[in-house]
């Protein structure tokens, strides 16, 4: 073979590859991995300009790619205060007191991961935070991003004084009296708020959006599933930081399909297709049939314990169906943001109304389902993408906020990774961040320690890698250490397989690279 750019040595390699599951010695050429092999075959692969990498016994794997990200938009969310460590209205109120005093002429309060169970089964209202503001506008997102809260200051600046109409489901939740209590339900809703808080310059948000990529290829990650495209220069971003050196992850960019979208929309959606840079491509469109448990907008077969969720975020469901089968007719594979029994059950409708498609669409999240679902996921041949770590906005004694909603039954069927696996079902795994924190070692963690519900070591390392690549039509390119395949690759200071599950958590990260290029060492 030709001379090798790059050879690592000294490793345990698992390449998730059944013709050989097991190597010692990877060589790549050109981005792509060149060969596989043993410590005795990297003679016949060095030249005079090949860097030779001794790994000293760590564990190389294909490279770990997030099935479900926000990272550009994310870097834009997670501004402010990170709320995720309040755990009662006292410690948010504190942290409000201190950033109000902070905050500038003009400026405002922004904060982001602000739990539901903060409120202590109280309504969420600006009534718990005015005071402490002092008259500085404040938009608070909560973890879930579904909904917000905004103080009165906030709504005054964008006019809202009262309910408004959506052609989403959304809302500007108001007392008995019409007064709008802050709390906003819904992209839309937010929206009318968040459009007024002060944006950095481009040159800061791609700076941030950097720093961010680094730090996620600084626990493992090679690449991310980014379930949006909203920012109106996102691609801007993205080209300028290649412009500059290598993105340091993958990303593949799902724009979003809305209930407003028209005919126009869906070619522009098409047409937004196959956008690429080096590092980046527009693959796929994003769809929500619901919202989130929390904020009473899951799309659920009965309601909750407000009587909220038994509508979809389409106003007309069957909009959504033939949104899908237009995308499909034109090659697009989509992503649906699915929580609810019902909204899981209509996105499969979806697909199993199209007849049969050469297309690997998915559902994501399937927060709830019942037993009759599992088994559609692998006869339709739709992905299942989860997030373990959301689970950890729950509590065993179900006094959450996310349980007390959905009542015994249906929180008893919560998150059911391993029961989609056994179906037959491609589960690639991932962290919705800025929703929950995206370090693939602690989600792998967390998917192996879930009862009955518990995925085996190898499934969950799939779930980021060969089920991953499933899930993005890619197999034949990512997912294992092959000849041909990317030089995508992760090396870890231990076996993710034969560790605990603890010790993955804590893995030291040892060499992360994209496309051959080492992004992280």
């Amino acid at each position: 073979m030709p001379v090798a750019d790059t050879v690592l040595t000294g490793a345990r390699v698992r390449t998730l590859d059944p013709g050989r599951p097991l190597a010692t010695a990877v060589a790549i050429m050109d981005g792509r991995i060149a060969a596989v092999g043993e410590a005795a075959d990297v003679r016949d692969w060095r030249g005079p300009g090949t860097t030779v990498v001794d790994l000293a016994g760590a564990t190389v794997t294909p490279g770990l790619t997030d099935g479900h990200s926000h990272p550009v938009m994310g870097a834009e969310l997670a501004t402010g205060i990170d709320l995720s460590g309040c755990g009662d209205l006292d410690a948010l109120r504190a942290a409000l007191a201190e950033a109000a005093r902070k905050a500038g002429r003009g400026e405002w309060v922004t904060g982001w991961g602000l739990d539901h169970n903060a409120f202590g089964g109280r309504p969420v209202s600006r009534d718990v935070i005015d005071d402490v503001l002092g008259g500085v506008p404040a938009l608070l997102r909560l973890y879930d991003a579904h909904s917000a809260l905004a103080s009165a200051a906030a709504l005054t600046a964008a006019g809202i004084e009262g309910p408004r109409r959506f052609a989403q489901r959304a809302e500007v939740v108001c007392d008995e009296q019409g007064r709008p209590t802050g709390h906003l339900v819904e992209d839309a809703a937010i929206e009318l708020v968040a459009a007024l808080v002060p944006r950095p310059p481009a040159a800061e948000r791609r700076a941030r959006l950097l720093a961010l990529l680094n730090a996620m290829a600084a626990t493992g990650l090679t690449g991310g599933h980014v379930m949006d495209l909203r920012s109106d220069d996102a691609l801007e971003l993205l080209t300028g930081i290649e412009g500059e050196g290598v993105l340091p992850l993958r990303l593949r960019l799902h724009p979003w399909c809305m209930p407003d979208t028209d005919a126009d929309d869906l070619d522009r959606l098409i047409g937004l297709q196959g956008r690429a840079g080096r590092h980046w491509r527009v693959g796929g469109v994003k769809f929500f049939i619901d919202g989130t448990v929390e904020g009473g907008t899951a799309w659920l077969d009965h309601p909750d314990c407000h009587g909220q969720g038994t509508e979809s975020f389409w106003p007309d469901p069957d909009a959504y169906s033939r949104a899908v089968a237009r995308l499909d007719r034109a090659g697009v594979p989509t992503a649906t943001h699915a929580i609810g029994d019902a909204g899981v059950r209509h996105a499969l409708d979806a697909v199993e109304a199209l007849g049969g498609t050469r297309l690997r669409h998915r559902i994501e999240h399937i927060e709830t389902v019942p037993d009759d679902q599992p088994a559609r996921f692998a006869a339709l041949g739709v992905t299942a993408s989860m997030q373990p770590t959301h689970a950890a906005y729950t509590r065993a004694d179900r006094t959450d906020e996310w349980s007390r909603r959905l009542g015994d039954e249906r929180a008893g069927r919560a998150w059911r990774c391993r029961d989609l696996r056994d179906a037959g079902a491609t589960l690639v795994l991932g962290s919705d961040w800025p929703i929950a924190h995206y370090d693939p070692r602690r989600i792998m963690a967390a998917a192996r320690l879930r009862g009955e519900q518990a995925l085996t070591a190898p499934m969950a390392l799939e779930g980021y890698t060969s089920h991953a690549a499933l899930a993005a039509g890619e197999e034949a390119l990512a997912g294992r250490i092959a000849p041909g395949f990317r030089a995508d690759l992760t090396v870890l200071g231990l076996d993710p397989v034969e560790a605990p599950a603890d010790e993955l958590a804590e893995a030291p990260v040892r060499l992360t690279m994209v496309g051959g290029h080492v992004v992280h060492r």
